[in-house]
C-alpha cells in the first residue's frame, strides 16, 4: 500500500516531551515523526500533556507542526487516572497494575470507535495501552482492523531481569494479564531485538507465524545536530573543559543513565578500583551523566575506593551537553544489570564510540565482540575491569570500532531503516487481512 493512503492509530501511555524523555517516550515520538514523514496519517491516542503551558497547544509536538496543518497527524487524549499512593505515574508497581490497564481499556475502546468511523487500516499498540482494542479484536475480528502489538521490554514478566523474575511475576500479575491479552489478540507481535525474540516466545507464547523482529531506533539527524551544537568542535574539548577534566593522554570513560541499582554503576566503580590497582594500569577518568536515588551511595563508594578525583558525577544535562560528552569520550561503558533495547548504547554507537557493555537484554544485537566493542556478563566487576583494560591498552583500534558501530546503526537501527520495516509489516498484514 502507498504510505500516503495508510492511516494508523497508535496507542501509547506516553510520548516525549509531553510525558518525559525516557526510552518509551522517545521511541513513540520518533516513530510518529518518521511514519508521518513517509506520508502515513497517524492518530495518536495518549494521555494529555502533563503541563499544557509551554506545550504549544494540544496537538503540538516537535517536528510535526506541518503534519498537523495538513492533517497527517492528530491526537486523541485519554486521561490517565493515577490512583492514590501510586507515586510517580507509570513507574511504580501500584500504578502499573491499576491505572495503566484502566487507561489501556479506555484508550483501546477509543481506537475501536475510530476504526468504526472508517479510514483506519492498522492499530499499533505499545504495552497495555491497547487493552480495550485487543479485547474487541478477540471478540469480533470482522468489526476490527489488523492489530500489531509491541510489548516493549516485558519488565512485568521479569523478561529483562531474570534475577527478579519471580518477584515481578507475583507483583505484576494484573499488568501481565493485560499484556498477555494484547499479545493473544494481535496479528503480529514485535520483539525489539533478535536476542529478545526467545523471551517474547517464552513469556507470551507467540509462535513464529506471528512474531517479527523490528528494533528500536535512534534519529541520526537529531543526534548529529546535537553533537554539532554540544561540542562546537569535533574533538569535544568544550565538554572536557566544562567537566574540569585533566588534559593530556588520560582516557575519558563515559557512562550515561539514571543512578539506580539496576544500571550497575556500583559494579563499574568496583571494576575501576580494580583497574586502578593493577600494575601499569592505563590512565583514565570517568564522567558519569545522570541523577537518581543511588547518587549519594555511588559518590561514597568512589571516595572509599580512592577514586574521588578520577570520577566526575555531572548530574543531568541537556541533550546538547550529553552529546558533546559523547564527542569527548574515548570509550563508552554501559554496565547495566538488566536492560530492554538500550537506546543509550545506540546513541553512543551513533556518536562513533567504541562500547564496553554487559550482555543484558538486547545489547548483544548491537555490541559485537571485537567489532563494535566488548561484552561482559552483567554484574561481573572482574570481567568489566578486564574489558576496559583491553580497550585502553590499544586505543588506536577504538576509532575503527566506533566507525563500525556507526555503520551498524545506520544500516539496522536508524529510523529510516526501521520505518521501512514497519511499512513492510503493515503491508504484509493488510494483504493477509
Amino acid at each position: 500500500m502507498n504510505p500516503e493512503r495508510l492511516r494508523v492509530v497508535l496507542l501509547s501511555r506516553a510520548i516525549a516531551p509531553w510525558h518525559g524523555v525516557g526510552g518509551l517516550e522517545r521511541h513513540v515520538a520518533d516513530m510518529t515523526r518518521h511514519l508521518v514523514r513517509r506520508g502515513v496519517r497517524v492518530t495518536l491516542v495518549t494521555p494529555p500533556p502533563r503541563r499544557q503551558e509551554g506545550a504549544g497547544g494540544a496537538t503540538a509536538l516537535p517536528g510535526l507542526d506541518n503534519a498537523v496543518a495538513d492533517r497527517r497527524f492528530e491526537t486523541r487524549f485519554v486521561s490517565y487516572v493515577t490512583f492514590p499512593f501510586a507515586g510517580r505515574r507509570g513507574t511504580t508497581i501500584l500504578d502499573r497494575i491499576t491505572a495503566y490497564p484502566y487507561f489501556g481499556r479506555r484508550a483501546g475502546r477509543l481506537a475501536q470507535r475510530l476504526v468504526e468511523d472508517g479510514g483506519v487500516q492498522i492499530v499499533h499498540g505499545l504495552g497495555a495501552s491497547a487493552l480495550g482494542y485487543a479485547r474487541q479484536r478477540a471478540r469480533d475480528r470482522i468489526g476490527t482492523v489488523p492489530f500489531v502489538f509491541n510489548p516493549q521490554g516485558l519488565e512485568e514478566f521479569g523478561g529483562t531481569d531474570p534475577s527478579r523474575a519471580r518477584l515481578k511475576t507475583l507483583a505484576y500479575w494484573p499488568l501481565r494479564a493485560a499484556v498477555q491479552a494484547c499479545s493473544d489478540a494481535a496479528d503480529r507481535v514485535i520483539a525489539t531485538d533478535e536476542v529478545l525474540a526467545p523471551v517474547v516466545r517464552t513469556h507470551l507464547g507467540v509462535g513464529d507465524d506471528r512474531l517479527c523482529v523490528i528494533p528500536n531506533a535512534v534519529d541520526l539527524d537529531v543526534i548529529d545536530a546535537l553533537v554539532s551544537a554540544g561540542s562546537r568542535n569535533a574533538d569535544g574539548s568544550a565538554a572536557r573543559g566544562s567537566g574540569r577534566l585533566r588534559d593530556g593522554d588520560s582516557a575519558v570513560l563515559l557512562a550515561v543513565g539514571r543512578l539506580e541499582a539496576n544500571k550497575g554503576f556500583q559494579v563499574l566503580i568496583e571494576a575501576l578500583a580494580r583497574l586502578a590497582a593493577a600494575p601499569r594500569a592505563p590512565a583514565w577518568q570517568l564522567v558519569l551523566i545522570g541523577d537518581g536515588p543511588r547518587r549519594g551511595a555511588l559518590e561514597r563508594q568512589a571516595q572509599e575506593a580512592g577514586l574521588g578525583d578520577r570520577i566526575r558525577f555531572v548530574g543531568r544535562l541537556a541533550d546538547e551537553a550529553v552529546h558533546g560528552w559523547y564527542a569527548a569520550a574515548t570509550l563508552f561503558v554501559h554496565p547495566t544489570l538488566y536492560e530492554g533495547s538500550s537506546l543509550v548504547t545506540l546513541e553512543a554507537m551513533a556518536n562513533r564510540c567504541a562500547v564496553v557493555a554487559s550482555s543484558a537484554g538486547g545489547i548483544p544485537d548491537k555490541v559485537q565482540q571485537g567489532v563494535t566493542g566488548w561484552l561482559v556478563p552483567p554484574g561481573d566487576a572482574g570481567a568489566l575491569a578486564r574489558a576496559i583494560a583491553s580497550a585502553l591498552s590499544n586505543r588506536a583500534r577504538l576509532p575503527a570500532m566506533g566507525e563500525a558501530g556507526r555503520a551498524l546503526v545506520e544500516r539496522k537501527f536508524s529510523w529510516p531503516a526501521v520505518t521501512a520495516r514497519l511499512l513492510d509489516l503493515y503491508d504484509e498484514m493488510l494483504v493477509g487481512a
